[in-house]
């Protein structure tokens, strides 16, 4: 039984649940929350047209627990039971909740195969708080094999999927998960760091995080060792990952608006290899700490100068080249109320596709012409996909329109 008694404060929880992935909301789930291990039902959710339930505000612990190493947990833990008639009944174990703060749980369900069988996902402790092995130093910048090897991307560029083995690399009887190259580095995020920290320090470990992932990436170091992955979720050796635990919002928005950005140094072509350490229960000289850029967004740095304090002063920020994935690039302006031209075009022809499968986003004039419908229609689509509801084609409102158009054109494909 949690100790309900240091829960005195709240976050909230919204929970999405779709059909295999993002390309199918299901709406009429039924989700049940417990407290963590509990049976007793402390609230019970349905999804609506577009696969998501109402926010809801959950107990957590103090803010103040996630600001400092206190010995304290500084998240509080739920269960979610997710049913839906015809489907597997899915359970996820451990979603973490922090006082002041949004989390998001995707839900991914599959037709039913066998009644009475229910799949559990059961979340890791934070990496902030429970035990791991600390990271096994690696040169930051890596040698490349020569042009006949098996790098061949001339340029970084952002794969459509990560990779992921799911433990030590040599563990053969762990799982492989293939998760878009955002969702992955959402997830890291979330388990490395506190959404209640600073903008700057969160920022400054998501483009820790993205460089050493994209030095993966470029250098094929797996694959280079005979793996057929990317990456692991090893901390001794990568990342923490999670395999399907809930997000916090507040790094979402983080990733969406610099996934394609790293850290590099001058005279290399690769992504710098951004070792980090928490800090505190580990030490590491010449890396970023965790706790340290925590302190130093507190002061007001910005997350290039945290940075810079770690991994010394001639690093600086690069963009790849490519999304791998998606039908178009960012064209590189925003797209607002009186903007015209092709660019418009395909986010109107994206949408209406879109549309076919949310239908709360309103089909619209494809006339290249962005009117008070496209507009309204972005909005929907922003409100839908937790994107800051402005009704404006951004960076991150292109490419995650892109993401879901091209998650259901690949559903439509196979029906």
């Amino acid at each position: 039984m949690p100790n309900t008694d240091l829960l005195t404060e709240s976050g909230r929880l919204q929970i999405g649940v779709h059909i295999i992935d993002a390309g199918t909301p299901a709406s009429n789930a039924v989700i049940q929350i417990m407290h963590h291990g509990e049976t007793q039902v402390l609230e019970e959710l349905i999804t609506d047209v577009s696969g998501l339930t109402l926010s809801i505000d959950l107990p957590a612990p103090p803010h103040e627990y996630s600001l400092h190493p206190l010995g304290v947990m500084p998240y509080s833990e739920y269960d979610a039971r997710v049913m839906l008639d015809g489907f597997e009944p899915e359970t996820i174990e451990g979603i973490q909740i922090l006082s002041g703060t949004s989390a998001y749980q995707d839900v991914n369900l599959h037709p039913l195969v066998m009644a009475g069988q229910t799949e559990i996902i059961t979340i890791d402790d934070h990496t902030l708080w429970g035990h791991f092995p600390p990271k096994i130093p690696e040169d930051e910048v890596k040698e490349l094999p020569a042009s006949t090897g098996l790098v061949v991307l001339p340029e970084p560029v952002v794969p459509e999927f990560i990779i992921v083995h799911d433990g030590r690399p040599e563990n053969a009887a762990a799982p492989n998960y293939w998760v878009p190259f955002t969702d992955y580095i959402k997830n890291v995020a979330s388990c490395e760091i506190y959404p209640s920290w600073p903008y700057e320090t969160i920022k400054s470990n998501v483009l820790a995080i993205l460089s050493f992932t994209l030095n993966r990436v470029y250098t094929e170091w797996y694959r280079g060792k005979g793996y057929d992955f990317t990456i692991t979720s090893s901390t001794a050796f990568d990342h923490a990952f999670s395999f399907g635990r809930n997000i916090f919002d507040e790094i979402s928005h983080v990733v969406d608006e610099i996934f394609t950005s790293f850290v590099t140094r001058p005279g290399i072509r690769q992504p710098l290899f951004t070792q980090y350490c928490d800090g505190k229960s580990v030490s590491c000289p010449g890396w970023m700490t965790q706790w340290g850029s925590k302190d130093l967004g507190d002061r007001g740095y910005s997350a290039m100068e945290i940075l810079k304090n770690f991994y010394g002063y001639d690093i600086y920020l690069m963009q790849a080249q490519k999304v791998e994935g998606v039908p178009m690039s960012f064209p590189g302006t925003i797209l607002q109320m009186g903007s015209s031209g092709e660019p418009v075009r395909t986010i109107q022809t994206q949408l209406n596709t879109i549309s076919d499968h949310y239908p709360a986003i309103k089909k619209i004039r494809v006339d290249g012409v962005y009117g008070e419908e496209t507009r309204a229609a972005v909005e929907t689509f922003q409100e839908i996909f937790r994107l800051s509801s402005d009704g404006i084609v951004g960076f991150s409102t292109w490419y995650k329109i892109s993401d879901i158009y091209t998650a259901v054109t690949k559903i439509a494909a196979l029906t």
